[in-house]
């Protein structure tokens, strides 16, 4: 099929998946969070805090700089891969060795201690896996990955189920995310055999070339998971873990909406890094029109969840968790700065700025660092929140700064004031009809919003189609 046809197929494909794929995990977050309650879900989001550390620790930038390395032209991918994957896998088997010795030294219960080890061993199946999404992204079948992973989170959101029904425990339940990974890793390895030979190569000369290209970037995602999550591991230090509980549970929200810019960049950026300095005004046109889906994508989830936290709270994790309603109206502003953060860094990315990257990720990972150590022990959860949106912020504008000064792009986006008004409809019709069911307000609020959207002609049909297809015109784009 076409190009255009074949991407958009991909992004409706893997939308629909990923949407199902949040609605499986956050029906496991309400088993969960209803089995263990606030503690309980503070140490189970403790132990998902420590997974996400030992991916930041060993991620040395492999996956993104490998995404971008096999989409330009004349890449020796079976080399590139088989090196990388190598690599992926002594990496993930250090983590594996030393997360005992981590584990050991920290005031946790012994349940938690064991559940962190169990996450470094999830860790290792799911580094495998994630470096193959490049080769996916290059030859436009993220549906496949999509598909896995929605297979995947359905058997893990079973056991969950399970083991709440059955009253397995905490372990488990920390065992599902184990179970989940082992099965993408199966089945990734297998689809991906079509696109590239999979040979592990330990070739250490290109090792060496290729850290120095990647470690920036590397260092950029630990710092990323420094100022992401270890807001987590200090509230569960310096509170205790029914308020990392409270807060997770507001923050659980916020990271499953955040699969949005992730997915729509994860198609992107192949094209970004293709056309970033071969064809200015393609990659301008391309970079426009993702802002702009950004834009009038973030608007409505800000606004909705705004005027419903109580109810999406009650919903996902239960009347215990009733305080996580206001943390959630706070962290919504993050999860604005996530989107357009997400958007400059990866620009930086295929403009090969991924040092200038890293000096920005470090401020901020210092900055929310010694912050939270100074409000977190003041105002709980509440200040954990308010640096979580003070960060993005700053990592959102700063990254805009850079990618101005370094590649001369600002965005532009014709329509603002057709999504704003979108915004108001959308708005008045929550406040009006408030105490309705809360499906029929998401459905009710996103039609109208959508409706708005094409009724304003603010978003066209035809302009997503061509973002992705080559042989479609761009207009002309005054500098």
């Amino acid at each position: 099929m076409a190009i255009a046809r074949k991407i958009a197929y991909n992004v409706v494909f893997v939308a629909t998946a990923k949407v199902l794929s949040t609605f499986l995990a956050l029906v496991g977050i309400g088993f969960i969070t209803r089995y263990l309650g606030t503690q309980g879900f503070g140490d189970y989001s403790v132990v998902l805090a420590f997974f996400a550390f030992f991916g930041a620790i060993a991620d040395l930038g492999l996956y993104s700089i490998t995404a971008r390395n096999i989409s330009r032209e004349n890449a020796d991918e079976e080399i590139i891969v088989g090196n990388v994957l190598a690599l992926r896998l002594v990496t993930s088997l250090g983590v594996l060795l030393v997360s005992p010795l981590i584990a050991y030294f920290l005031p946790y219960s012994f349940e938690v201690k064991l559940g962190i080890i169990l996450s470094a061993l999830a860790f290792v199946f799911s580094s495998g896996y994630s470096v193959l999404n490049g080769v996916f992204q290059k030859n436009v079948a993220m549906d496949k990955i999509a598909l896995v992973e929605f297979l995947g989170k359905a058997l893990q959101t079973s056991i969950i189920i399970l083991a709440v029904v059955r009253d397995w425990g905490f372990l488990i339940i920390i065992s599902s995310l184990l179970v989940y990974m082992i099965f993408n890793l199966t089945f990734v390895l297998f689809l991906a055999r079509k696109y590239v030979p999979l040979k592990l190569r330990f070739d250490f000369s290109y090792w060496k070339s290729f850290l120095k290209e990647s470690l920036p970037m590397g260092v950029s995602v630990l710092v990323t998971f420094l100022y992401f999550k270890l807001d987590t591991i200090l509230l569960s230090i310096l509170q205790n873990s029914s308020q990392v509980g409270i807060y997770n549970a507001a923050y659980k929200v916020i990271e499953n909406f955040t699969f949005f810019p992730a997915m729509i960049i994860g198609l992107i950026l192949p094209l970004m890094s293709r056309y970033i300095f071969t064809d200015s005004k393609r990659f301008r046109y391309i970079s426009n029109e993702t802002f702009k889906i950004f834009v009038i994508l973030v608007l409505p989830l800000a606004i909705g969840t705004l005027f419903l936290s109580e109810q999406i709270i009650t919903l996902i994790a239960g009347p215990e968790f009733h305080q996580s309603a206001n943390v959630l109206r706070v962290l919504i502003f993050a999860l604005i700065f996530i989107f357009f953060g997400n958007f400059f860094n990866n620009i930086l990315i295929a403009g090969n700025l991924q040092k200038k990257l890293m000096v920005v990720l470090s401020g901020a990972a210092i900055f929310n660092i010694a912050s939270n150590l100074i409000l977190i022990p003041l105002f709980s959860y509440f200040g954990a929140a308010a640096i979580s949106v003070l960060t993005e912020l700053f990592v959102a504008f700063a990254t805009f700064y850079l990618v101005k000064k370094y590649l001369n792009y600002t965005p532009k986006f014709q329509g603002f004031g057709g999504s704003i008004i979108s915004c108001v409809f959308m708005s008045l019709f929550l406040f009006f009809f408030s105490q309705i069911n809360l499906f029929l307000l998401i459905i009710g609020s996103a039609g109208i919003y959508f409706a708005s959207l094409f009724a304003t002609k603010t978003i066209k049909t035809h302009e997503i189609l061509s973002i992705f297809s080559s042989k479609v015109a761009t207009p002309d784009i005054k500098e």
